[in-house]
């Protein structure tokens, strides 16, 4: 008997909104600024980044591919702890990221760098909580669907020791 695999579909509107009346009339006369939207979210500013003529204020393609490497794999390991009953009180990653150009104007990403800071509780299991980031990579449906290396380098810290050290 074939699995069935569930298929999900997203849709979201990019709107270009750097026109300042010339439209593309020449690499300089127009802005990089749009706008992400979805039914019934918020709107996302978006640009190009500032090496590309971009406004440094709004997020770029780059920082939103890897804030949604960072977001999928913290989703997952979240529903990880639970299941097993890691009980997670914060989570911060600081997540970085190498692109590089390639002749011609293009370019891609060889690496992200995810690196979560974990806190437990002080009932949790340490050892299990860091073996989930593992299986959390693997479950995560963005790192599945890139084709350069996404590396987790996580931290974790037992409540009532983050407590004491800051004491």
């Amino acid at each position: 008997m074939e699995a069935k695999h569930k298929a999900h579909t997203y849709k979201v509107d990019v709107t270009w909104t750097g026109n300042k009346g010339q439209g593309t009339a020449s690499y300089r006369a127009y802005e990089r600024a749009h706008e992400i939207s979805a039914a019934g979210k918020s709107v996302i500013a978006g640009s190009s980044d500032p090496a590309f003529r971009g406004d440094k204020s709004r997020y770029n393609p780059e920082e939103l591919l890897v804030a949604a490497l960072s977001a999928c794999h913290m989703l997952s390991y979240l529903h990880m702890c639970a299941d097993a009953h890691v009980v997670v009180t914060q989570y911060v990653d600081k997540a970085d990221a190498v692109m590089v150009e390639t002749d011609g104007g293009g370019g891609h990403f060889t690496e992200v760098t995810l690196k979560p800071a974990v806190t437990i509780t002080k009932d949790s299991d340490a050892a299990l909580a860091k073996e989930l980031h593992q299986e959390a990579h693997h479950l995560c449906f963005i790192a599945n669907s890139v084709n350069f290396l996404v590396r987790v380098e996580p931290t974790t810290v037992i409540e009532d020791q983050a407590i004491e050290a800051s004491a």
